[in-house]
């Protein structure tokens, strides 16, 4: 099975038992899969999905909580779609069902984002927003350079619906455009970490991280013996000197250094391997990368400057024999 598959069958075993999330995550499956269509001059709502377990899941909920009766179709792939699909629709009570369920509004008109009323819920709510949306039309990728969790998104309204719900979740995520079509995209590995465990996919979640780590560390090694390399060496050695001499600069100053300067030095030796960019990414509230060097600067003049009046060894003393500053 692919990561993708993976994910939507945990989810699928999802039960969350509370009313509200239960009818968040129909609504959204049901606007992020297909949703509203006209069937001889009567509104139907239909949910196209990829397996017949979540299709059987779905025709479940819709008896249960509105008490309608769908009618589950075998569809062969045709088109754009490659594979068979399965398709649940209501087309009796169809208008009533889109009402009540919010994808068509007082006036009869379709609703291009989600209900107001599900994006403002609790906690709970927005997960099953998120975990509707992820298995009508979501998708994984592995970890690595271009890792992504993707959701095709029918409208940009909706789109920027699921983006206001991640973020009330703290998941990093953005929308944009892919030739023409709206999706939802998060891209940090623990931000999709933390995505895949707040949707309820917590075997998932795991598994992945474990697999990003692997990989990441894999890469990390590879980048170090990589001697045709000169500029990683370089950078690699960089890392080094810098975090010695800051390490130093902290042992110098003790109690004497000032509170901004010691987290922009803690910052150094928490990320060793980062850019001054990614630096500042991490502070709080976040840094330009001058802003996080000058810091740095201000630290080691600081405590160079402690060192020769008391007589100590200085912070370059720190930089282990044979690494270049």
């Amino acid at each position: 099975m692919s990561l993708t598959a993976d994910v939507k069958a945990e989810l699928t075993a999802v039960r969350d038992p509370r009313p509200t999330a239960r009818v968040a995550e129909l609504t959204s499956l049901l606007r992020f899969s297909g949703g509203l269509h006209s069937i001889a001059n009567r509104v139907a709502v239909e949910a196209e999905l990829d397996t017949d377990q979540l299709a059987r899941r779905v025709a479940r909920d819709l008896m249960e909580i509105y008490g309608v009766r769908p009618e589950l179709v075998h569809v062969q792939g045709s088109g754009g779609r490659t594979g068979s699909h399965y398709a649940v629709r209501v087309i009796d009570g169809g208008e009533t069902l889109a009402r009540q369920t919010g994808l068509l509004d007082q006036r009869r008109r379709p609703v291009r984002g989600l209900p107001n009323k599900l994006t403002t819920g609790s906690r709970g709510d927005l997960a099953a927003i998120w975990r509707g949306a992820f298995l009508a039309a979501g998708s994984l990728s592995e970890p690595g350079r271009s890792a992504a969790l993707e959701i095709t998104c029918p409208a940009p309204e909706a789109a920027m619906a699921l983006v206001g719900a991640a973020h009330r979740l703290g998941i990093a995520a953005k929308a944009r455009e892919v030739r023409g079509i709206p999706r939802v995209v998060v891209r940090e590995g623990e931000a999709i970490r933390v995505a895949l465990a707040e949707m309820g996919a917590v075997r998932a979640a795991s598994d992945w991280d474990q697999l990003r780590q692997r990989r990441e560390v894999r890469a990390g090694v590879n980048r170090l013996v990589n001697f045709d390399d000169a500029n990683l060496r370089r950078s690699a050695q960089a890392a080094v000197a810098a975090c010695a001499r800051v390490e130093r600069a902290l042992e110098i100053l003790a109690e004497d250094v000032p509170e901004h300067l010691r987290e922009a030095g803690e910052l150094r030796l928490a990320h060793r391997d980062a850019s001054l960019d990614e630096l500042g990414h991490h502070a709080d509230p976040p840094l330009t990368k001058d802003a996080v060097a000058g810091r740095i600067r201000r630290l080691l003049a600081m405590a160079d400057k402690k060192a020769e009046v008391e007589g100590l060894p200085d912070t370059e003393s720190a930089v282990p024999a044979g690494v270049e500053d």
